[in-house]
This record gives structure tokens, sequence and C-alpha cells, in this order.
């Protein structure tokens, strides 16, 4: 009797445990298929790349209390990486109307701070106001007898605070408003991954508005493709044809429209907006709409909190928002060179879904003293992006970036500086080297979990080889293939000298001895 219990509880616990197996090798099963699906979507596109070019947008729209500007997204780079970029900067008290997207973004905010404002098909209206019920009669509209509304409070869906040096990670197709509650401009960048499976339209890049005329002028930003190309016949001599630029809205009947919000035509020719000549950035400035205090924000999702998307309930409170311009972020830190902050799915599980991260990196500006004596550059690690393209948009400061392809030739080798943006191919092998005064960037990079091997440091892959694969590589002797390997003990930021002629070992001294002295 005894044995048949045993046997009974055994086979109890070895069904439990091939049961938890099976299930996660399901789930690993499902997230290759997905990269999988996601890499044929890349592999559409076109990267025959003989040359990159640091650019600057191309297309700037004016609004009432703003600009957007975009990165021409037929250029060979951008084709090449299956993405769109575009730059908003919103005044204080500017509100960038509500819209969606076809495709998801990373978006960074180099300068500012304001209030993020998503809606999450199913979510509940979370944020509520003190608020009283009124009966009100008399006003008819077209309804009869009188209409039952709410006043003096309000709900809706969660309301986000964000900063300067905050990423935040927004799925396709929820819609999204922006408004700048602080006293300076609002910057920000975002990538958008049209190649994404999401997207399944085509590869062009696409805002679709709820509110306002985004382009009363003519020139949409919300008809990004048809103005590109309404430029190009101009420029070839055609006669470019006239686009409607509205919102969602404008395209609907009107009787129908007043219909189904069962409103009269006047309060639904507002929602069509034809006659709003205020652009996509509006100023709104009585604009009180309930959001917790940055500090309580931070104090209930803190760096790093948050769980794994598995249900509607974690959907509506997953976390959009990291922050990656403080210091402390750092996960590569070289106190004489700089430092870099990753973010993947790992810290922020939403990335999962989007496939997409992002890096950021801040190159020091050396000090008079070094660059007399010995330090005259800071350069980053030569490293390739093992399974994704990375877009650099150079936030502050200037620098030199190099740019190697397959075959050994030098696709890209010039200045940036502020503004600009470059495309880096998946696999080519890239450089950076600070300028007088250091170099911030912040790197789109389109998976979750973007890898990269670095070229040159201790973690790099000269120093995992051994040393007679670099003998008989370079034709070398072993003791020059050890100092291959082992002269660079710096992970990732190194800290670039003059030519003098001390050893690596006297120069660490003697960087030390200065760095003890300007402490003093």
């Amino acid at each position: 009797m005894e044995i048949i219990k045993i046997s009974l509880c055994l086979f109890l616990l070895f069904n439990c445990c091939f049961s938890q197996i099976e299930q996660q090798q399901s789930l690993l099963w499902q997230k290759l298929q997905y990269q999988q699906q996601h890499r044929r979507g890349r592999a559409k596109t076109d990267c025959r790349i003989s040359s990159l070019n640091a650019r600057e947008p191309t297309y700037k729209f004016n609004s009432e209390a703003g600009t957007t500007e975009f990165w021409d997204r037929n250029s060979e780079e951008f084709e090449c990486a299956g993405v769109a970029a575009v730059r908003n900067d919103i005044q204080p008290n500017g509100l960038l109307l509500p819209h969606y997207n076809n495709a998801p973004q990373l978006l960074y905010i180099v300068q500012g701070s304001g209030i993020l404002g998503t809606v999450i098909p199913g979510c509940a209206e979370t944020f509520e106001s003190p608020q009283r019920e009124k009966s009100m009669r008399g006003e008819q509209g077209r309804s009869e007898g009188g209409s039952q509304y709410r006043t003096g409070g309000d709900r809706h869906q969660k309301v986000r605070q964000f900063r300067q040096g905050d990423v935040l990670a927004l799925p396709a197709g929820i819609t999204l408003w922006f408004y700048n509650n602080g006293q300076e401009r609002l910057v920000t960048v975002a990538l958008l991954d049209v190649s994404n499976p999401v997207n399944q339209l085509d590869l062009q890049f696409r805002h679709f508005f709820l509110a306002g005329n985004p382009n009363p002028k003519g020139l949409s930003g919300s008809r990004y493709e048809e103005e590109i190309r309404s430029r190009k016949e101009h420029e070839q001599g055609e006669e470019p044809q006239q686009q409607q630029s509205g919102n969602l809205f404008d395209g609907f009947d009107l009787d129908i429209l007043a219909d189904v919000f069962n409103v009269d035509r006047n309060l639904a020719k507002n929602l069509q907006g034809r006659e709003d000549q205020r652009g996509q950035i509006i100023r709104a400035e009585n604009f009180d709409v309930l959001s917790p205090k940055f500090e309580e924000e931070e104090q209930s999702h803190g760096p790093g909190k948050g769980s794994q998307p598995n249900g509607l309930e974690t959907i509506c409170a997953m976390r959009l928002r990291e922050n990656l311009g403080h210091p402390s972020r750092a996960d590569v830190y070289n106190p004489r060179g700089g430092r870099v902050s990753t973010l993947n799915s790992h810290k922020l599980p939403i990335l999962n879904w989007l496939q997409l991260s992002a890096e950021k990196g801040v190159m020091y500006q050396a000090s008079h003293l070094l660059r007399v004596f010995f330090i005259s550059i800071f350069v980053m690690a030569p490293y390739w992006n093992l399974n994704a393209h990375s877009i650099i948009y150079i936030i502050r400061g200037t620098g030199r970036i190099q740019v190697v392809g397959d075959t050994g030739n030098s696709v890209f080798d010039d200045e940036v500086r502020e503004g600009q943006m470059i495309v880096v191919p998946q696999n080519f092998a890239i450089m950076k080297k600070a300028g007088d005064q250091g170099l911030e960037y912040i790197a789109f990079k389109t998976n979750d979990q973007a890898m990269t091997s670095p070229l040159a440091g201790r973690l790099s892959a000269i120093r995992a080889m051994p040393e007679e694969v670099l003998m008989n590589s370079y034709q070398i002797s072993r003791q020059e293939a050890r100092s291959l390997k082992y002269n660079r003990e710096e992970t990732c930021v190194f800290a670039g000298r003059k030519s003098t002629g001390y050893s690596t070992r006297a120069m660490e001294y003697a960087l030390t001895a200065v760095e003890a002295f300007l402490k003093v």
C-alpha cells in the first residue's frame, strides 16, 4: 500500500514538472516564432549601403505652439533599417493633439518635462476627480426632453508624468497626446519601427489625428508621405495633386457623426475641425488634468519595477517610461571617459512587444590640464550590433563617427553635431570619438534585446581569442598579440592619449596622479 502511495506521489510530481517544462518550452517557441516573423519582415527592406550620411530633419511643419520635423523616410539608410524618425518642439502650455500611429515607437525626452496621455482599448478610467451629478434641462440639442451629464469632475484613463532623460515606449495604434506643463520648451525625438509586423499597411509612416486640422495650409504632418511626393512632383515640374488634410472625423458624414455622438451639427463640425487653423500642436492655457505628482509616481513605479505582460490588467497598468539620463542608471561607467546606459525588455517589459531597445551614451569633455599633459580624446570602443540596426541621434556636443561595412570599406567618416541622426546597419562596425565639448547621444535599436560585440577592451572579441590565432591572423609576434589583448583594461569608454612614448602602466600612474591633484 505504501509503495502505491509513493508511486502515485512520484507520478504526480513528475507530471507537474513535465507540464512546467512543456509550458516554458512553448513560451520560448512562441518567442522564437515571433522574432523569426519580425526578422522576415525586416528582410524585405533594401540594405545595399555604400555610404551613410549624418542627416538633419528634412521637413518642418509649424503649428500654433510648436514645430514638427521629419527625417526623409525615403533615404537609403532609413529604408534599410525600416524606420522613420520625427522630432517635436512643444512650447510651454502646448498640447500635441490626440493621435495614433501605424507603428510602435520609442520616444526620448531631449529637453523639458510634461504629461503623456494614453488611451488603451478596454482599460478602465482609473483617474477620477471629485464630481457631482446634475440634471440639466432646457437645452434640447438633439436629444428629447433633456440630458443627464457629469459636471464638476472628470474620469479618464491613466496619465503619466515624464521629464528630461526619459524613454517612452509607445505601442502602435493606441491614442496619444502630450502636454508641456513646464516652463521651458519640450523637445522630443522618436523612432517609429514601420517594418514591425504589427504594421500591416506598408513601410510608410502615418499619423492618424483625432482632433484639429493637422495641416491647415496643405503641409500635413499627418500625410507625411503624400506631402513628400507632392514636393518631389513640384521639383520635377509636375503639377502636384492637392491632398486633403484633416482629422479622422473630417471624413465622416456630418449628420451621421452628430447622430453617433447624440449631439447637434455645430458640435459635430467642431469634431471635424475644418476651420481650425492652429495645426497639430495647439496652445492650451487653462489645462487642468488629474495626474499624480512626479515623486508619487516614482515611488509607486520605481526604476526596474514591473511585471511581464500577461493579461489585460497588466497591459492597462504597464510601465511605459524609464529614465536613462541620470548617471546612477549607468550600466558602464568610466570616471575618466564617460558612461553608457542601456534599456531592454528585461528592464522595461513592454519592449518585448515593441521589439525595440535603447542605449544612452555620454562621453565626457576632457579637462584643460588633462588635455595639456595626457588626455586629448575620449573614444568609445569600436563594436558591431549583433542583432539590430542602430539609429543614433546626437543630443549634445560634437564628435567623429566612423562606420565600416562588410568589405572593410568606410561607409561613414565624418564629424557629427547636435540634432543630427545617423543609421548604422546591423553588423556594421562603428567607432565614436568625442569632440572638445564632449558627446551625448541616444541610440534606438530594432531588437528588444540588442547585443553588441566590442573589438577592443576587456570584453572584446580580440581579447577572447587565443594568442596563436592573433599571431597567425595578423602576422605578429606573441608579445604584440599580448599587447593587443591586454593593453586596454577598460570595458567600453576609453580615455585616448597623445603619443608620449610612455608605457601604458606608466600612463595609468600618471593619470592617477593628475586626478588626485585635480581633487585637491
